[in-house]
């Protein structure tokens, strides 16, 4: 019933965003439309109502977003809290104003209290505050969450909020200043094979844990939600699977053939302690289950970024 849908997805040139477009069309949608912030400025209203009168949009899965990893994150608190909030909120407003079918809202892990039980249920997501060098922007994508389920309360408004873990893959961002922790791991690596360095250095102490989902897997989750799902409860998007920093710099280590040494510098923070999502409700609501074993998502992400430098 979809397929002849107007769907824009923001953020769609973008790494989750692309391979979410993709999913799309293998699925045989043919309208589907990518907004470029060089021509829209959807942190401004009138970037956005130029938006809806060029895309005449049906439904809109929202992606775009300024994001990075903890180093961005400090560096950026202010910049990160208003971007993000300022485009979810006018896109939601405008979506409302201009009888938007659905709004699909893309959260973030980050919205999570710093000392969450593991694993995170979505019930406890509002049972303290989010850990800080995130905040700013965890409480920015968090406030489509109220936004969403005000609408729907007061207009009716058909908008679902989904929470995806931290992801990997292909197309992924390798720039040490602002990347996750996956590429920037890999493009160490890497690069001390290659120059034959001895050693590297990762943030904080390797203690804390992390749950990763292949994009691929995400961006399904991301369309399955958008065809089967119409709650106003959050749903967490993930893979179940939990691992410390440690044992992630391990792998990818062996996985890249880095035989050097692992200095940690524990003046740089760990960021939240411990991250696992607890994901039947997304299995239940619309059937979505994690495919991709973490290794084969790892080499798959390995063999991208060498290609890449390679070209």
């Amino acid at each position: 019933m979809l397929k002849d849908k107007r769907i824009v997805v923001t953020g769609g040139s973008g790494f989750l965003g692309s391979h979410v477009v993709e999913q799309l069309e293998q699925r045989g949608y043919r309208h589907i439309f990518v907004p470029r912030s060089k021509d829209y400025d959807l942190v401004t209203e009138q970037g956005i109502k130029r938006m809806f009168n060029d895309m005449k949009p049906e439904i809109i899965i929202h992606l775009a977003a300024v994001v990075g990893g903890i180093g961005a994150n400090r560096e950026n608190p202010g910049k990160y809290f208003y971007d993000n909030l300022m485009m979810g909120t006018q896109l939601i407003e405008q979506s409302r104003l201009y009888n938007l079918e659905k709004f699909v809202a893309i959260g973030t892990i980050c919205a999570y209290p710093k000392f969450t039980p593991v694993p995170f249920k979505e019930e406890d997501i509002w049972n303290g505050y989010p850990e800080e060098t995130n905040a700013p922007y965890g409480l920015a994508k968090k406030m489509m969450l109220v936004q969403s389920q005000a609408y729907r309360a007061q207009y009716g408004f058909n908008s679902i909020y989904l929470l995806p873990v931290n992801l990997y893959g292909p197309r992924d961002n390798f720039d040490l200043r602002s990347s996750h922790v996956i590429p920037a791991l890999i493009r160490k690596c890497v690069e001390a094979v290659e120059t034959g360095a001895e050693e590297v250095v990762v943030w904080g102490t390797g203690q804390a844990t992390r749950e990763f989902l292949y994009v691929e897997d995400c961006a399904e989750a991301i369309v399955m939600a958008t065809e089967r799902y119409n709650g106003s409860d959050p749903v967490n998007i993930g893979s179940g699977f939990e691992i410390s920093i440690k044992d992630l710099v391990v792998l990818i280590a062996e996985l890249t053939g880095f035989k050097g040494r692992i200095v940690w510098d524990t003046s740089k923070p760990d960021g939240q302690p411990r991250r696992c999502l607890d994901v039947t409700k997304a299995e239940r609501e619309f059937g979505f289950r994690a495919k991709t074993k973490f290794e084969d998502g790892l080499r798959k992400t390995i063999e991208f970024y060498k290609q890449e430098r390679s070209k």
